[in-house]
């Protein structure tokens, strides 16, 4: 009884300390303000986003400076009108969508595209309008496991265009290996429909971006590649240890060669077939996709695909170098400019470094890799992230011009982009 009667003030005690902790944090003291900025209150951003654009293209140091403030959220205008209720020809001139063929030669030469996407949908908008026009047709295989609010939003966006559609089959987290490449040939499925009449197909990921116009692409695959197919890489040289951390470009004497992440295949490839390694990027016409479809060694060579690493670094190489196969290249090697990436392992060879940062040996661009961009000879570059708004912004507006100004068919108005109004931007708002 006694050891009852010494507990209780204790727990009177206790329970006044809790009373007291529960009030403060209902009312806690106010904040102290937070420290000043030290960068000035105003910066001078002049025709935010042209005149800065112009700058950075020109590699002005001023300009780089600049651009850390004049940061904008790019994809809140794209969310607005995706979210607003309307009619769909109200949406594509709000969006700038081009809706007529800018000219003859394009209007009789149609590219297909297959655009892998899970995320960032501001970034997926700006990379379908660049690419886009009506005598094309756009597979979109959206991720199985991307949120619902992003299906959602592609959906309605893509049922806007005749010639845009998803995938009828989707698979889950299909960024890289079989999944990956599953998901390549599920769109071209559904492309060989009879309804979708087209020259050449090109994948694409949502971290990509295109460099050339739709003319420049179309020029450059006929001079170059005509009915032939782009497939960059190399028979793996037996001397060469593999890495399997490392599924790049390997800088050597010799030139560069891909080193593929499998040491040696558990099982022996069918058809005793010579395996290359290469680019997960291709430029096919449509008689080597129904090869693809319909070939016994392409259909067995999928199924073995399942088993090693990188899949889709060896199956479109691979089965382009057979000598029968439709647009075949049996000689090629790296030749094919499909994409512009900085490799960690080539700065100070083939390119001036990575103004951004790596992840995972690749650059993700900033603005100072832009006059570098626009001068590769790629059709597109890579790799671009909502973190750096202003990257794609800036490489969008410069794309839209140059394409416009090539055209030769009557340019509507809103298929420009809005020239910004000369404005301050206050950074301490």
């Amino acid at each position: 009884m006694s050891q009852l009667r010494a507990t209780k003030p204790g727990l009177l005690v206790c329970t006044a300390i809790c009373i007291f902790i529960f009030l403060y944090l209902r009312n806690p003291a106010p904040e102290e303000p937070e420290e000043e900025p030290t960068s000035p209150a105003v910066v001078e951003c002049g025709f935010y986003p042209d005149e800065l654009c112009s700058a950075l293209f020109e590699g002005k140091e001023a300009a780089l400076q600049i651009a850390k403030f004049c940061k904008t959220p790019h994809g809140s205008k794209i969310f607005a009108h995706l979210h607003r209720p309307g009619n769909c020809s109200r949406l594509s001139q709000e969006l700038h969508f081009i809706t007529r063929p800018l000219s003859t030669e394009e209007g009789t030469f149609s590219l297909a595209y297959v655009i892998t996407t899970h995320k960032e949908l501001a970034m997926f908008v700006q990379l379908l309008r660049a690419i886009y026009v009506p005598q094309n047709v756009y597979c979109i295989h959206v991720d199985e496991k991307a949120p619902k609010k992003y299906k959602t939003a592609v959906q309605s966006l893509v049922n806007c265009f005749e010639n845009v559609f998803i995938s009828s089959k989707r698979e889950k987290v299909a960024r890289t290996g079989f999944r990956r490449l599953n998901a390549d040939i599920n769109c071209m499925k559904d492309l060989v429909h009879p309804r979708f009449q087209w020259n050449y197909v090109i994948n694409l990921c949502g971290q990509d971006f295109p460099i050339k116009t739709n003319k420049e692409i179309i020029r450059y695959i006929r001079s170059k590649w005509n009915d032939k197919n782009i497939t960059p890489g190399v028979v793996q040289p037996p001397n060469s240890k593999s890495k399997t951390s490392q599924s790049h470009p390997e800088f050597t004497p010799e030139g560069n060669i891909y080193v593929s992440p499998n040491e040696r295949f558990r099982v022996e490839p069918p058809h005793n077939l010579t395996i290359y390694f290469g680019s997960a990027y291709y430029v096919l016409t449509r008689k080597s996709v129904e090869f693809v479809l319909t070939d016994t060694r392409a259909k067995d060579m999928l199924r073995w695909s399942k088993d090693i690493q990188g899949p889709e670094r060896h199956y479109w190489v691979t089965l382009n170098r057979l000598k029968d196969a439709p647009g075949a290249t049996p000689n090629a090697g790296w030749e094919g400019n499909v994409r512009a990436i900085k490799w960690r392992n080539e700065e100070g060879s083939v390119h001036d470094g990575c103004k951004g940062h790596y992840a995972q040996d690749t650059c993700v661009y900033r603005p100072g890799d832009l006059p570098w961009i626009i001068q590769s000879p790629s059709l597109l570059a890579n790799r671009f992230d909502s973190t750096e708004p202003l990257v794609v912004t800036c490489l969008e507006r410069w794309h839209r011009l140059k394409a416009l100004g090539q055209a030769e068919a009557p340019v509507e108005p809103h298929w420009h982009f809005r020239r910004q109004s000369h404005f301050n931007v206050k950074l301490n708002h």
